[in-house]
């Protein structure tokens, strides 16, 4: 069953408006940031960030590429070499100064050389530059809360995924959509908000609007337990603890939609907690945020936030 959390007097009709305004942000946007069934590697990567950490990796991953060839083969010249039957009177030494020189100092160069690129990668995530805009992200379970803390944008909304009970109407239910579960009413569901089968238990009924090119702050905190803000073409991952407030950036490449998912174990129904970023052009995030502060900013400070109704 749909839940619907407003200030007293608002009435049932902002949250039809609510959801016009987070449809305003569905344009043809490509989805660019998506976890694809049965595939490997890297999401593409959406910020600079991102390209690190892919070119970290890859160049991890050629080095103990070419450890395991080298060992693999002293283990074969090895065995054929030194065999009994090869070798049947084996030498007696106990030393060899020059060869435990090397395979000290071997690994000592390759460490200092992972180091040496790792540093700045991790200093890059680490060190957050000064925001463009900055968004409070807020761990419940089991949804997110998006907190805009500009001084020319103050409000904050609700973020559930398409198909959680949250998001069901009664029309939903009377055509038959059932929480979590994937039928035919659900694929009507996502198809009327602009979301294919694919994008289920990654779609939600209010993204996260950004600019291309713009600087995002992203505070994280936790409002019960333990969650994790994560989005992987951004190359981001920020656990959400009570208490405390955590800080991660990012910066988009280009315009697109970009999926997340909590990634810290946070209860029973931590698989359908996803997160989604739509990076959008300045003019049209001008345009978002008219409306979004107008529907929004009454639940910014408030103690009863808006939950979102579905699209």
């Amino acid at each position: 069953m749909r839940k619907l959390t407003i200030r007293t007097g608002l009435g049932a009709g902002i949250a039809l408006i609510a959801s016009a305004v987070a449809a305003s942000a569905q344009t043809a946007t490509p989805i660019i940031g998506q976890p694809v069934d049965g595939a490997t590697g890297f999401q593409p990567a959406g910020t600079i960030v991102a390209r690190h950490i892919h070119g970290l990796e890859g160049m991890i991953t050629d080095i103990m590429a070419a450890i395991v060839v080298f060992v693999s083969l002293l283990l074969l010249y090895v065995i054929f070499r030194f065999n009994k039957k090869a070798n049947p009177t084996p030498a007696k030494f106990t030393h060899n100064s020059p060869l435990e020189i090397a395979w000290t100092l071997i690994p000592v160069v390759i460490l200092v050389i992972i180091g040496a690129y790792s540093l700045p990668v991790l200093f890059l995530e680490e060190q957050v530059p000064k925001a463009d805009i900055t968004i409070k992200a807020t761990g419940n379970q089991w949804y997110w809360h998006y907190d805009y803390m500009d001084a020319n944008a103050k409000f904050g909304f609700d973020s559930y995924m398409l198909g959680s009970p949250a998001t069901l109407t009664d029309a939903d239910q009377k055509a038959g959509a059932k929480a979590y579960v994937m039928n035919a009413a659900m694929k009507a569901k996502l198809a009327a908000a602009g979301y294919t089968p694919d994008q289920f238990k990654l779609a939600v009924d209010n993204p996260v609007v950004v600019p291309v090119g713009k600087t995002v702050v992203v505070e994280v905190t936790g409002a019960d337990v333990i969650h994790s803000w994560k989005v992987p073409a951004f190359g981001v991952m920020m656990d959400a603890v009570p208490g405390r407030l955590a800080k991660t950036w990012f910066r988009a490449d280009k315009p697109g939609i970009y999926f997340g998912q909590c990634s810290e174990l946070c209860g029973t129904y931590h698989a359908y907690m996803p997160i989604e970023v739509r990076v959008v052009s300045q003019k049209d995030y001008e345009a978002w945020l008219g409306k979004a502060k107008q529907l929004f900013a009454d639940a910014a400070t408030g103690s009863a936030p808006v939950q979102v109704a579905s699209k």
